[in-house]
């Protein structure tokens, strides 16, 4: 009896345990026509005005989601392209020069797009506040009741690498707010935040990512959880779309994710990278490299522990 007793919690356990992880789903082919299949697996419908937040890539990089490849699903949401200004100068910190950045890369030409800090921004709660006190972000956010985070996966200079989290935080922030976030909150003006004693970078790079949780947290929250998150696993150079001369990808692409869980799709791009069986002309390691050096699987640790989501996972492949 006993035994039969001890069986029976042992099941109970396992099924909550499973229940317990996130459902992120996952196509290998990556095509504007698996976009919209692994959006629909997710089976959730948005309603109203839809942003679909991705990086319009500077001028001279070739990596960013090309028009042509997430066109099908914009269309099928009926969602605007949204962006924000940068914040390290380049072709995307001034308005007019992101807008003709907008139109080289071919996006206007299909959808409408925002810039939503063109106009002005706001500050939105953080839960989260051990550094930033509040996001700043483009205040035409407002306006939308879905978002459709649609992220390049790939590596980065600062964070090590960018996915969902970076996108929901440092993509959906102005320029005061990436300047607040990449100095964990310690200036907000775009000249200074660069300065070696704001800068959170060496032993503080961890604030940072930290910092970057935070702000990814405070737009779900914004958003009411209306957000379904998409990793594209395509041109996974050691660079990412805001670099106008990004080093040659020499990972070969690996596909699809999807999930309601931004930490669960980050997680499950970083578990297919560092377990890969890399070769010549296909090697993970720069990638792994450039990750590590930037402590970048810290950003997922760092969300789980404020509640963003789970690091646990169950990986549904779609065929």
């Amino acid at each position: 009896m006993k035994n039969r007793l001890l069986l029976l919690i042992i099941a109970l356990l396992s099924v909550v345990t499973v229940q317990a992880q996130s459902k992120v789903y996952y196509i290998k082919e990556i095509s504007p026509e698996s976009l919209v299949k692994i959006y629909k697996a997710l089976g959730v419908e948005p309603e109203g005005r839809v942003a679909v937040k991705i990086s319009t890539g500077e001028s001279g990089n070739n990596h960013y989601l090309k028009p042509t490849l997430i066109r099908n699903l914009v269309e099928e949401v009926n969602g605007t392209i949204v962006e924000c200004n940068t914040a390290y100068g380049g072709s995307r910190q001034d308005v007019s020069k992101h807008w003709a950045t907008i139109h080289e890369h071919g996006f206007d030409t299909l959808f409408a797009v925002d810039i939503m800090d063109e106009y002005g921004q706001m500050r939105i709660p953080v839960k989260d506040r051990s550094h930033i006190k509040y996001d700043i972000v483009g205040d035409h956010l407002a306006n939308y009741d879905w978002m459709i985070n649609l992220a390049h996966f790939k590596g980065h200079a600062m964070g090590g690498y960018g996915g969902v989290l970076k996108n929901a935080s440092i993509g959906v922030a102005s320029t005061a707010g990436k300047a607040y976030i990449h100095s964990a909150g310690k200036t907000d003006d775009a000249a200074k935040a660069w300065l070696p004693n704001n800068l959170a970078a060496g032993k503080t790079q961890d604030l940072f990512l930290e910092s970057m949780a935070a702000a990814a947290q405070g737009v779900h929250e914004y958003m009411n959880g209306h957000v379904i998150y998409i990793n594209v696993m395509n041109n996974m150079s050691v660079d990412c779309d805001c670099d106008g001369h990004p080093a040659k990808p020499e990972l070969k692409d690996m596909g699809i994710v999807a999930s309601l869980d931004p930490v669960a799709a980050d997680q499950a791009c970083l578990d297919m990278v560092f377990n890969y069986q890399g070769k010549p002309g296909d090697d993970n390691q720069p990638l792994i490299n450039r990750i590590n050096r930037q402590h970048g699987t810290y950003i997922t640790d760092y969300a789980e522990k404020i509640g963003l989501g789970s690091k646990k996972y169950v990986l549904i492949e779609i065929k």
